[in-house]
């Protein structure tokens, strides 16, 4: 019985290592901050953007292993859900900023001269793929 136990917080801390590793190389080694800064030009506001994020981690991965309960309103939930979307959607939008990924993927698919027919697309695909499964999986 304790053996098991040891083997899984071996397992529980490399597996969180790992991804913590992988977290931060993802913001460090693509520059991923700075690039949200100069794109939202609040390159003074670089220090609230890195503890924002180093809180947010800690605290929401503090809160996911216990089983916390905030005595809210749920209409606290809409403009939670708003911020993180809001960020969410500029970390991704920095993060294909510094790979060129539409770029690269408009001419590997042929639509090079159409690529804003292809960002509306994915940006259409996104919000129908977020309500459906807000629909359908969460109302369910």
């Amino acid at each position: 019985m304790i053996v098991n136990s040891v083997i899984l917080i071996i397992i529980g801390l490399s597996g969180g290592l790992v991804v913590g590793t992988g977290f931060v190389a993802f913001l460090a080694v693509l520059g991923i901050i700075p690039r949200l800064t100069q794109l939202t030009k609040t390159n003074h506001f670089i220090q609230v953007y890195e503890w924002a994020i180093i809180l947010g981690t800690v605290i929401t991965g503090w809160m996911s292993l216990r089983d916390t309960v905030l005595f809210q309103s749920e209409l606290w939930l809409i403009p939670i859900g708003l911020f993180s979307g809001m960020f969410i959607g500029m970390l991704a939008a920095a993060l294909t900023e510094v790979l060129n990924v539409f770029p690269i993927l408009a001419k590997r698919i042929g639509l090079g001269d159409k690529i804003v027919i292809l960002l509306m697309a994915i940006v259409f695909g996104k919000i129908i793929g977020s309500l459906f499964h807000w629909i359908y999986f969460v109302n369910h």
